[in-house]
């Protein structure tokens, strides 16, 4: 099952047009808020209607702007899971979840109710109304109305958003589980970068209602196409950079000069490593090699309760709390081996965890 879209839509502050194709392989859409995101979903599930373009779903033409097509919302066969559930306060959990099944009949509607229930972790609340269920429970039971119609595509939209951490980690696991039996086209909004990571098994990037990334996610994270990507990955560092040799560039911000394992092929215009891919030296440079060693001293440390992002100063002390150049992120028990030390410490930038990007 597939479904393609190439779709233009003028919106307040830019156009949102974008081309992909996604699978049985769910796919996280990422981006900043205001990116287009959830216009996007809109626009598949036929709730917004674009200026132009071709939405197609398992070869049925879903819109086209052409030859004037748009298929009414309701006979879309479209699943859609929205940020605040949308459940309807005055119908219980087994008539939210009945609500679209009514061209069933009674006995394959009630049978339809009694499989999604179980699915998704929801027996014995039937009876009950969205009011005096939790949030996770609300949006369990938002996700079975969205596959009571037997979608042929599911869409989500920031799912885990309103949640607690707790209730977050639950519902997660609950996605996974139903993604790994619908295996059909399912697109996951959200601006949660390890959310994305963690839910798509691709991933589409947009940036003011532009796709700025689209594939594997392993590919996008390691290997992003421009600075703009990065960062909406979540990668901290960077640096102008500008190509010396083969394989070596200069970081102009960083004031060193690294080598790299990938060149794009456009030349250089920045390199960047993401914080947790510095490394920190146990033993001194002289006996772990010297490439891509440089001394370091800490500006300032931020603590979380797992780990610790700390500031650095590359080649001299620092000035002030601002005065750093790259950020760090180790865990608690690594940090205590060497929080002690005298400065300098030593941090390595690895030739291939370094991101060479063109302009």
């Amino acid at each position: 099952m597939t479904l393609e879209v190439q779709i233009e839509k003028k919106l307040a502050d830019f156009t949102l047009d974008v081309r992909f194709r996604a699978d049985k392989e769910p796919l996280s859409v990422l981006g900043a808020s205001g990116a287009g995101k959830t216009m996007l979903l809109r626009s598949i599930a036929g709730l917004e209607r674009p200026d132009r373009g071709q939405i197609t779903l398992n070869r049925r033409t879903l819109f086209d702007s052409e030859r004037r097509v748009q298929v009414p919302a309701r006979e879309r066969r479209v699943g859609i899971l929205f940020q605040n559930y949308a459940l309807l306060p005055h119908r219980t959990v087994a008539e939210n979840i009945a609500f679209g099944l009514e061209r069933l009949s009674s006995s394959e509607r009630a049978t339809r109710i009694e499989e999604l229930l179980v699915r998704t972790h929801l027996a014995g609340l039937e009876g009950r109304y969205p009011g005096q269920i939790s949030g996770g429970e609300q949006q369990r039971a938002a996700l079975a109305r969205a596959l009571a119609i037997e979608p042929e595509a599911l869409l989500l939209d920031e799912p885990l958003s309103a949640l607690d951490t707790h209730l977050r980690s639950r519902l997660e696991a609950q996605l996974q589980e139903t993604f790994a039996s619908y295996r059909r086209p399912t697109l996951v909004v959200t601006h949660n970068i390890e959310e994305a990571y963690r839910l798509g098994e691709r991933l589409l990037v947009l940036s003011r209602g532009r796709v700025a990334a689209f594939g594997d996610k392993k590919e996008v994270f390691q290997h992003p196409p421009s600075v703009e990507v990065g960062r909406l990955t979540g990668c901290k560092n960077f640096s102008r950079a500008r190509a010396v040799s083969a394989g070596v560039l200069e970081a102009l911000d960083w004031g060193c000069r690294l080598r790299v394992e990938a060149v794009p092929v456009r030349p250089p215009a920045h390199v960047g490593i993401r914080a947790h891919y510095i490394e920190f030296l146990e033993s001194s440079p002289a006996s772990s090699g010297t490439e891509n060693v440089f001394p370091c001293w800490l500006t300032r440390a931020s603590e979380t309760p797992f780990r610790i992002t700390l500031y650095l100063r590359l080649h001299e002390p620092p000035r002030n709390a601002e005065d750093f150049h790259v950020q760090a992120e180790v865990f608690k028990e690594k940090w205590q081996r060497f929080r002690d030390r005298p400065f300098p410490w030593h941090v390595r930038f690895s030739p291939e965890s370094l991101m060479a990007l063109p302009e």
